[in-house]
């Protein structure tokens, strides 16, 4: 559906993009993230058409977005951080004017506005000035005019910032919605959020796609291995003597428990190694209570802060090894 090759934007001297590629799918829902500064905005523009790039290819179903520009537009819509909104029109007056710019024949608008209304949740308002409007109501609006032309990509700048939780849950529903037959670029500084809607993410910082791939891939490959937290009852002394016949451990590490009178301590395996009964067993043949086992994650927060505090990353396709 969207195929990224190569992609470079210069301004001047300063280079935005940095031989990005990446490719999406019809159907998927993708993260894409970034530090301000990181080449995001500049990548969305260009897949939208509002930016040429400066080399490289981005394709849209196929077609060059350089040799088929209407075409392709025709296709996308776009719900930036600041929703265009005309703010003197009502509802219905704003989405029939998106319509007719669109290019959709003054036969099938009304058919059509009423159903983008319905989709998003604003039908009762379609009388109502944009300018009385809340936040989360403009957003839906904005969200409307993304879908008037039925495009099969949306992309989305930040589509929950300001609004509040109850409001956030429900735009989170329609983008679910929308994705079961779209495909969708979800750009959002709420990591939270990203991680609820989206099972990839492309994380891009100093221009360059530095990761590529789930967020449980992701945090497998920064994590090294296979990591345990275990929480147990014991001195540090016993359990690292009873701990030593698991030949299939690494690395032990004790840290501080949540829970008085225990010991809590990180555990990485070599490899991928499931060792979880050998340390059963050994705690249970030295008598020390295991109260807690569980796998050690890494929020997307922790990714992302990860792989955009150093220009390294993770490279495309390298997480999943």
């Amino acid at each position: 559906m969207i195929e990224v090759t190569n992609l470079v934007r210069r301004y001047g001297p300063h280079i935005a993009v940095n031989n990005a590629s990446f490719k999406i799918e019809k159907g998927e829902i993708v993260g894409f993230l970034g530090p301000n500064g990181a080449g995001k905005t500049t990548t969305m523009n260009i897949l939208t058409g509002y930016l040429s790039p400066t080399e490289g290819l981005v394709q849209i179903e196929g077609q060059d977005i350089l040799e088929y520009p209407t075409e392709i537009k025709r296709k996308i819509g776009y719900l930036p951080e600041m929703p265009p909104l005309y703010l003197d029109m009502t509802v219905r007056e704003y989405l029939s004017f998106v319509g007719e710019i669109k290019g959709i024949v003054p036969a099938k608008r009304k058919e059509r506005l009423n159903y983008v209304m319905e989709t998003v949740g604003i039908t009762d308002h379609a009388k109502r000035l944009v300018k009385n409007l809340s936040k989360g109501y403009r957003q839906r609006v904005g969200l409307a005019q993304a879908l008037i032309a039925d495009p099969q990509v949306m992309i989305m700048d930040e589509p929950t910032a300001g609004l509040d939780p109850k409001q956030i849950l429900e735009i989170r529903d329609i983008i679910r919605e929308l994705g079961k037959d779209r495909t969708i670029i979800l750009s959002s500084h709420i990591l939270p959020e990203v991680s609820m809607v989206c099972k990839r993410v492309l994380i891009i910082n100093f221009g360059k796609i530095v990761a590529d791939d789930t967020p449980d891939n992701l945090a497998k490959h920064l994590l090294g291995g296979s990591h345990l937290v275990l929480r147990m009852e014991g001195s540090e002394t016993e359990i690292s003597k009873a701990l030593s016949k698991v030949a299939s451990i690494s690395k032990l590490n004790f840290q501080e428990s949540e829970e008085a009178g225990t010991i809590e301590a990180v555990i990485e395996a070599q490899g991928d190694a499931d060792i979880r009964r050998d340390l059963s067993r050994a705690l249970a043949a030295a008598d020390i209570p295991l109260l807690m086992m569980r796998s050690q994650n890494m929020s997307l927060e922790d990714i992302f802060l990860n792989l955009t505090t150093s220009e390294a990353g993770v490279s495309q396709g390298e997480a999943s090894k």
